[in-house]
């Protein structure tokens, strides 16, 4: 048990840095995937995905369908194929803080 407590106080301050929200001006490339039973579905799986390792605030808002407000969520490039079942997507996008 004091293992898994000191891996936890580890790798916290990591997580939480990660998921802080930008500085304004600031741009960064992001990479995600995401597996669905079609390639819509698996493509709205990766832009979830790269606004989540954005800013968790973000997400929500894109999910209620306000969009970004005070991001660029650009052009995303997508690389999907269809594993029996599932659609997997790769896909990347620029994220630039307002």
């Amino acid at each position: 048990m004091r293992k898994i407590t000191k891996l936890i106080f580890a790798v916290l301050p990591i997580v939480v840095a990660a998921s802080m929200p930008a500085a304004a001006g600031s741009c960064s490339k992001k990479y995600s995937m995401g597996q669905a039973p079609t390639e819509d579905i698996a493509k709205l799986e990766v832009d979830a995905a790269l606004l989540q390792s954005t800013d968790m605030g973000i997400y929500a808002t894109w999910v209620v369908g306000a969009g970004t407000p005070g991001y660029s969520f650009g052009p995303r490039a997508y690389r999907c194929k269809q594993d029996s079942v599932l659609w997997t997507c790769h896909g990347s996008a620029t994220l630039c803080k307002l």
